[in-house]
């Protein structure tokens, strides 16, 4: 990774007034988003702002708050005197990116029971990943139709066939190959499992095998009730 990624210009703009972030990689931008920043793509650049209808003084405090999530995760950020702060938190793995692990996991599967089982964890009928994506799904169509305003029971609608269709789509089109993979019980012919032992022609009998055992990560604490607006 370049070394320009891994810096962050966060000021208020002298000419629009408005807090922007620019450069970095797409953890910072997950980390500004995170904290509330908008990501904004155009044409020709790309970049993050704080949300419409705040004061100065939430600006301020926001800005404040994104300095110090994208220093804490180890990021040099050039920020105005009033953003700027030697706060540090606790820098989490964030929730996509535990469920993206599962993804190295499939990778190095020696076996089709293998990847069955990091497929079942994206298709369990009752807490698998996209029940769960379902139910988040359900829940910002409950909250958009509870507003009350045509537009936002417009969006809700549109979460509704996204939820029933797109998804739906998907998770049985994943369920289908999870069942075909777990009928088969064949060994991936690309990948042999390493025998975590010294050859008998070795001659530094010392020598170990520094393969970690493939695992599946831990499961996900379940998350908090959504709250309902």
């Amino acid at each position: 990774m370049a070394l320009s990624d891994r810096r962050i210009v966060l000021r208020r703009d002298p000419h629009s007034g408005e807090v922007l972030a620019h450069d970095g990689d797409p953890e910072a931008h997950s980390l500004l988003q995170r904290t509330g920043f908008v990501h904004v793509i155009r044409q020709h650049e790309r970049y993050h702002r704080v949300p419409t209808g705040l004061d100065q003084a939430a600006e301020d405090t926001l800005a404040t708050k994104a300095v110090t999530a994208l220093r804490s995760a180890g990021y040099a950020v050039e920020c105005d005197e009033a953003f700027d702060t030697d706060d540090r938190t606790t820098h989490y793995l964030p929730l996509g990116a535990q469920v993206a692990s599962l993804a190295n996991v499939l990778r190095e599967a020696t076996t089709t029971e293998d990847a069955t089982a990091i497929l079942t964890e994206l298709t369990a009928a009752h807490d698998g990943i996209f029940a769960a994506l379902a139910d988040v799904l359900s829940a910002t169509e409950d909250s958009f139709d509870s507003l009350g305003i045509q537009d936002d029971r417009h969006t809700a609608a549109v979460l509704r066939g996204l939820n029933e269709h797109h998804l739906a789509i998907v998770a049985t089109q994943i369920h289908r190959l999870r069942n075909e993979l777990a009928n088969r019980q064949e060994a991936h012919p690309a990948r042999q499992p390493c025998p975590r032992e010294v050859s008998a022609h070795e001659r530094e009998a010392s020598v170990h095998c520094p393969c970690p055992t493939i695992t599946l990560p831990p499961r996900l604490p379940a998350p908090p009730p959504a709250r309902r607006l």
